[in-house]
């Protein structure tokens, strides 16, 4: 295969870069640098490619576009607002206009999206089916797969990976965690009560995979785990399983002060997801259960 990968830098596109070398498959990697040898071809999220490069994107099997603005850090500032939504928005806008210009277009185009779609809804199970939510990351979200859904207008098939908490001591929630969780300063968030729909990075790989080879898969998919926790149970599984207590609890108040809406969207919304989309098309996960996830995850 030969598959476009944005994003490769980042935590799912490295593990994935892995998973493509070991099968063999040519990878050419989209970045704002220029590009230094035959697998990397520069490209921008407000101006995209350059004329003269378009022609090495002839004839692509896949494009993965995993490119964003990162969504962690401290308060959201307007200006980082911006970023966020911008760089999802506006890069698949460019992507899907690079498409347009090719006499043979990707076979198929795998794009980046997140739970946020579904906003903060509590207890309610979700499935793809479900409405988006009327938060700014849903509201960035749903733009977001708009852009992608233009791919489909030139034929090209489409998949939209709705993607949840990923579980990997190299970077995202978990990484950030686990500082304060080993020194026993980790606890519960809020009422506790909240749901957090994870994943492993491993099966975020298989599950690009699973659907890079499954071509009656279309639209959106939630890559999560079909087992959910509360914030309550997540909180003790990872202090049993780093063997450190976890009585330090961060209140509500707090949270606000300190993070403000971004606490609220990243540490007190409540997601309770089902990858309905991926268990009827027959995959399989290898780290459903919380607590082997969180094991392969630290060791």
């Amino acid at each position: 295969m030969k598959i476009l990968i944005t994003g490769a830098s980042g935590l799912i596109g490295k593990a994935l870069q892995r998973s493509f070398t070991e099968k063999g498959y040519q990878m050419l990697l989209a970045s704002r640098s220029e590009a230094k040898d035959d697998k990397h071809i520069q490209w921008n999220v407000e101006t995209g490619f350059a004329e003269e490069d378009l022609g090495r994107l002839e004839a692509l099997d896949a494009a993965i576009h995993l490119a964003g603005e990162n969504i962690a850090g401290l308060r959201w500032t307007d200006e980082k607002k911006k970023a966020i939504r911008d760089s999802r928005v506006f890069g698949t806008r460019t992507m899907i206009e690079a498409f347009a210009k090719l006499e043979q277009r990707p076979k198929t185009f795998i794009a980046g999206s997140a739970i946020g779609f579904y906003g903060d809804r509590g207890d309610g199970e979700l499935t793809e089916a479900s409405p988006s939510g009327n938060t700014f990351l849903a509201e960035t979200c749903k733009e977001w797969e708009a852009e992608s859904r233009r791919a489909e207008d030139l034929g090209i098939r489409t998949v939209l990976l709705r993607t949840g908490i990923v579980l990997s001591k190299d970077g995202g929630a978990l990484a950030t965690m686990l500082t304060p969780f080993k020194l026993g300063l980790g606890g519960v968030i809020g009422s506790g009560k909240q749901w957090m729909s994870w994943v492993s990075l491993d099966d975020v790989v298989e599950i690009v995979n699973f659907v890079l080879e499954d071509e009656k898969v279309r639209g959106a998919v939630n890559v999560v785990s079909p087992n959910p926790a509360t914030n309550e149970e997540f909180t003790k599984t990872l202090g049993e399983v780093l063997y450190r207590p976890t009585i330090l609890p961060l209140p509500e108040f707090a949270v606000h002060m300190v993070f403000g809406e971004m606490g609220d969207a990243l540490l007190l919304d409540s997601t309770r997801v089902r990858p309905k989309r991926l268990l009827d098309s027959g995959y399989k996960f290898k780290l459903p259960d919380l607590r082997s996830a969180l094991e392969q995850a630290v060791k």
